[in-house]
């Protein structure tokens, strides 16, 4: 899908569960250079998701706009190279 950017998360602050407010998404683990694979998770119809690399929980919270997290302050922003 041309413009679309799928929204990148890090648990940095190793929180227990984090809410977001998309299904899809792309999990880092922690901030670079501590990060893990970057990998593409999708909740389908489910409400929740475990990362498979660093175990943590994801919840969908459709109160949330797309770049929005709780707690916040998990959106990865890739630094420009």
């Amino acid at each position: 899908m041309a413009g679309h950017q799928t929204p990148h998360f890090h648990n940095t602050d190793g929180y227990r569960s984090i809410e977001i407010g998309v299904k899809e998404f792309m999990c880092v683990g922690a901030n670079p250079p501590n990060d893990h694979p970057h990998v593409f998770l999708d909740m389908g119809d489910d409400e929740e998701r475990i990362c498979p690399y660093c175990s943590t929980l994801y919840r969908y919270n459709a109160k949330l706009k797309v770049h929005e997290t709780m707690p916040e302050g998990c959106l990865f922003h890739q630094e420009a190279v």
